[in-house]
């Protein structure tokens, strides 16, 4: 792709989606050794399931009380320090004898550092790439964690099974460390920004301000609803091959249509013009959520696929988005504003993911997902409404 080539061909940049990619591999290879690991210590599925609510709920909490860090100092410093963070949680889920608990406090820490770790690269792809480049960058990042997410999901079973799951985790604890490696030889230094307090009031400061600033607050908050209703169907996959008669097994397929469509959509979308994105925004968050209501007609797997595959593609929303973000908030305050971006989306994906279990629990899964199309579609359009209509403020800053 020639937007992607371009990206790439910025200094530093193969280094940082290098280090994404192998990273990403392995954090994913490690939840499915770890939920195996869990649940052949315990034989409790519960127990297994929390592995996953582990990987989600601990973002909302980084985000909010550590979100300064990625603005108080380099963007390098910050990236290669959550790397061998991340890396020593999780060889020490290797220590003979570790209790249950204890791995999953250590995967909860490892939720912690995530979000800082993508609002830093965040900050780093707005200093490191024109203006232009930008959304192009962010959609390569989100077309790599959906091509991982496959990988992943599809060979860590066969793993575990061929060297078990504690190698596998060795090698999550290796990846971290060669992404530590690759970007801390690989990528340009990038300035730190001004401390004025201690990092828990700087980062609600800056959460305040951010939100304060009215478009972009609704910009955020687009880019955390669109695909927090298109995730239910995800949480609901495995009832929803129940309901139609097939073998849970068919689930995986469910999962892969909506990440296939979710990277064919940013591949396509990359290579239009700034204009057209920004065009597509509403077209596309639109394309997220109407398939779903398509499910009310209980449609056979391979079509529930492709309707996944529809709204997976409309994701690419945010290449039209992203653009408008940046231009409300000034370089210091990039770094918080990424990395609550980035907690606010997996909280906000998990709780969903959550609760479409419980209503789907009362309510059929079909009718339930096709329920969440249609919420989904009256939602994005009311906040789209005020997110796009609102004239742009000046970028928000600390009054001093």
């Amino acid at each position: 792709m020639r937007s992607y080539g371009a990206v790439l061909s910025v200094p530093g940049m193969r280094a940082v989606f290098g280090a994404h990619a192998v990273s990403m591999l392995g954090t994913i290879g490690a939840q499915v050794a770890l939920s195996i690991l869990v649940f052949e210590r315990t034989g409790s599925p519960l127990l297994s399931a929390l592995v996953l609510a582990c990987s989600f709920l601990p973002y909302a909490v980084g985000g909010v009380l550590l979100s300064s860090v990625a603005d108080r100092f380099p963007a390098r410093r910050v990236l290669v320090g959550c790397d061998l963070l991340s890396a020593a949680c999780v060889a020490a889920m290797l220590v003979p004898g570790m209790p249950v608990a204890g791995l999953l406090g250590l995967l909860l820490g490892t939720g912690l550092i995530a979000p800082l770790f993508a609002g830093a690269r965040a900050a780093s792809l707005a200093h490191l790439l024109p203006a232009d480049l930008f959304p192009i960058g962010r959609s390569l990042l989100r077309a790599i964690s959906q091509v991982a997410v496959l990988s992943g999901f599809a060979l860590g079973g066969i793993a575990v099974a061929l060297v078990g799951a504690n190698w596998l985790l060795a090698l999550d604890a290796v990846s971290f460390v060669a992404s530590a490696v690759l970007i801390g030889a690989g990528t340009p230094y990038t300035p730190a920004g001004e401390r004025k307090s201690n990092t828990v009031r700087d980062s609600w400061s800056g959460l305040q301000l951010l939100f304060a600033n009215r478009k972009l607050r609704y910009l955020i908050l687009l880019t955390w609803v669109a695909p927090a209703f298109s995730s239910v169907p995800d949480g609901l996959a495995v009832a929803y091959t129940g309901q139609v008669g097939v073998a849970a097994a068919a689930a995986g397929v469910l999962f892969t249509g909506y990440a296939v469509g979710s990277v064919l959509g940013e591949l396509v979308v990359a290579r239009f013009p700034p204009s057209a994105r920004r065009r597509l925004v509403v077209p596309l968050l639109l394309t997220s959520q109407l398939p779903a209501i398509a499910f009310l007609a209980e449609p056979s797997v391979p079509v529930a696929a492709v309707l996944l595959a529809m709204a997976g593609a409309g994701y690419a929303f945010n290449q039209g988005v992203d653009p408008l973000i940046l231009q409300a908030v000034e370089p210091s305050y990039r770094g918080r504003l990424f990395t609550v971006q980035t907690s606010g989306l997996m909280a906000i994906q998990g709780v969903s993911i959550a609760l479409a279990g419980v209503v789907g629990s009362f309510l059929a899964p079909n009718l339930t997902i096709g329920a969440a199309g249609i919420l989904g579609t009256a939602t994005i359009l009311l906040i789209a409404r005020q997110a796009l209509t609102t004239e742009q403020p000046r970028p928000v800053r600390q009054v001093l």
